[in-house]
């Protein structure tokens, strides 16, 4: 049981690790968003998605719903901060229009938020049934999310160019779902903690195979930078999902 509990550290803290630099990673953008005074093109949306995301599994991890989880809250409260210090950047460099949108959605999701955790405090008694709940909607949010680097690589086969799925940001993917998959099988196992990273794990595979397939191809070059940056970031924010 000691070595088990030992085991399960290293692992988390291997997680922790990883989901901090893809948590990260979008910060020379945000710098050239605040250098620039102008957030472009670029769309909130993931921000949005991730900082949903985050919140969830920081409750998720609270010991009266799921106990012996601190390294998924750790992980998710820094995830949450980063999410929160880009969303601030957006909304200064926005149009009123991104504001606006910004402010509204960040309303029904905190609303949203309140509404769960109300329920699942006042209505639902023991962990059991907490995590249940809770468990299964950071599962839906984790396929939403692992779901967006679909596109990426459907240009990838259209283009037969990687250009649009770095090989590092896809290998960091992978291997953040298999270190948190593997957190989730040793004792006491986590079976929500699995079903949303095994897919991510699955998700990061393809994607390297592949770049495996088409990483010598030069490719057609369609498309400007600006949609490959913004579309790297889509991905980037869709995929760290613990």
């Amino acid at each position: 049981m000691g070595t088990a509990a030992i085991a399960r550290n290293i692992v988390g803290i291997i997680g922790n690790v990883i989901s901090f630099g893809l948590f990260f990673s979008p910060a020379p953008t945000f710098y050239g968003i605040i250098k620039k005074k102008s957030v472009e093109e670029f769309k909130p949306d993931p921000y949005l998605a991730t900082l949903m995301n985050c919140a969830f599994w920081v409750f998720y991890g609270l010991p009266f719903v799921h106990p012996h989880s601190l390294l998924v809250i750790t992980v998710n409260s820094v995830g949450l901060g980063f999410e929160v210090v880009y969303l601030t950047i957006f909304y200064i460099y926005s149009t009123k229009k991104g504001r606006k949108k910004i402010l509204l959605f960040l309303l029904i999701e905190a609303i949203f938020f309140a509404a769960i955790a109300l329920i699942t405090m006042l209505a639902l008694h023991g962990t059991r049934k907490r995590s249940l709940v809770v468990g299964v909607l950071c599962d839906v949010f984790n396929v939403m999310m692992y779901v967006s680097p679909l596109t990426i690589m459907a240009k990838v086969i259209k283009t037969k160019s990687v250009k649009y799925m770095p090989f590092w940001l896809s290998l960091a993917n992978f291997l953040n779902g298999v270190a948190w998959t593997t957190y989730a099988l040793i004792h006491p196992f986590d079976i929500y903690v699995l079903a949303g990273n095994g897919i991510g794990v699955i998700s990061g595979l393809v994607q390297l195979i592949l770049y495996a397939c088409y990483f010598s191809y030069k490719g057609d070059g369609e498309g400007d930078d600006k949609e490959n940056v913004d579309v790297q970031l889509s991905t980037l924010n869709g995929s760290v999902a613990i």
